[in-house]
């Protein structure tokens, strides 16, 4: 809105900076971080009103964790108040990615909302259906790719390798909502230890806030031999604004949390980052950058193929970080290790930047 009302008007001397992405981006961050600390303990009190007993604690889960019971869940609202707030302030509103990543962020926090709000009512902590669940998904995911793909080529383009691409043609709808979907149940499983999934959202955010500028440079995308995509620029003061409301949030879900970040948050934001990677064409390198949330899916994914099939486990327990848990670790001690491990694979998927 600002940088329309900045173009319109011709600003001139420090005004004039509401022009260039890079100040929008470092802006947008602070009004996301501003606005969750202004709003986060209204928020979080009358979270605890309405909901009581708070979010659900599984019995069969680590026994450290029913000392939580209480906290209050949907924390997620915070987040996506303060990063649309900052989006709509901020953000060249004529993009398409815009919308599209609006879409995603609201879809997605709507279905985790009612997943919530489901598990509160009933007291317990399976929520709406799966089916249900990633049916609403891929409609909001399949929106989502549409507006992204209508200014965007149908190519996959792999990282290491400059000029490489391969043409998917109308299958690329599919797969961009595969990916939207993916990242958004992927940070959602991740959420399920204090700031475990709020930190490498925060920093794999950081890590495309750099792709998504450089992507939208004809200059830097030329010399790095990325893909450049037009008004993808523009997605960078996104990643700031997530990283914003995600380090706002953080302040009050540090140990011991105050609130939960909830499916709420982790759809939203997982959703954002899939559509940020697509509309970027860096599908590939947000699987590396959030090899993290890979890794927990795919705990997930291998826990329960193999238990159907032989009748045991893998892991002491899935997703994975409740593995370590069992193992005698402190969840103090998985949270900080499972950051640096986010931050090395941050560092590996920008590398791919010019490694090519």
């Amino acid at each position: 809105m600002l940088y329309f009302l900045a173009s319109l008007l011709e600003f001139e001397g420090l005004l004039n900076l509401i022009r260039y992405q890079t100040f929008r981006a470092g802006a947008a961050m602070m009004t996301a971080l501003l606005i969750g600390l202004v709003i986060g303990p209204k928020f979080i009190a009358m979270l605890r009103v309405r909901q009581g007993k708070g979010q659900p604690i599984r019995e069969d889960g680590p026994q450290s964790h029913l000392a939580k019971r209480g906290t209050p869940t949907m924390g997620g609202l915070m987040i996506i108040t303060a990063l649309v707030l900052s989006m709509l302030l901020w953000m060249d509103l004529r993009s398409p990615f815009v919308w599209a990543c609006i879409a995603v962020c609201l879809g997605f926090g709507v279905i985790g909302f009612l997943d919530d709000l489901d598990k509160v009512t009933k007291g317990h902590h399976k929520g709406l259906s799966g089916k249900a669940r990633l049916l609403a998904e891929f409609v909001v995911a399949g929106i989502a790719a549409w507006l992204i793909v209508s200014e965007i080529n149908t190519n996959l383009y792999i990282p290491f390798v400059s000029g490489y691409s391969i043409p998917l043609g109308p299958f690329y709808y599919v797969f961009a909502a595969v990916v939207i979907v993916g990242a958004g149940n992927a940070v959602n499983l991740t959420d399920g230890l204090d700031g475990l999934a709020t930190m490498p959202v925060v920093i794999a955010a950081g890590a495309f806030m750099l792709i998504c500028y450089l992507v939208g440079r004809v200059d830097y995308s030329a010399y790095l031999g990325i893909p450049h995509v037009p008004l993808a620029g523009e997605l960078a003061i996104l990643c700031a604004a997530i990283m914003g409301a995600g380090l706002a949030f953080l302040w009050f879900n540090a140990p011991p949390a105050a609130v939960f970040m909830g499916d709420t948050g982790s759809l939203a934001l997982g959703g954002a980052l899939g559509a940020i990677a697509v509309a970027s064409h860096h599908e590939i390198v947000l699987a590396i950058v959030g090899g993290l949330f890979v890794l927990e899916a795919a705990s997930v994914i291998i826990q329960v193929f193999w238990f159907k099939r032989t009748g045991k486990r893998v892991f002491r327990m899935a997703p994975i970080h409740h593995h370590f848990e069992q193992l005698g670790w402190k969840e103090s001690t998985v949270v900080i290790r499972f950051w640096i491990i986010a931050i090395v694979l941050a560092v590996i998927g920008l590398s791919t930047l010019k490694i090519r």
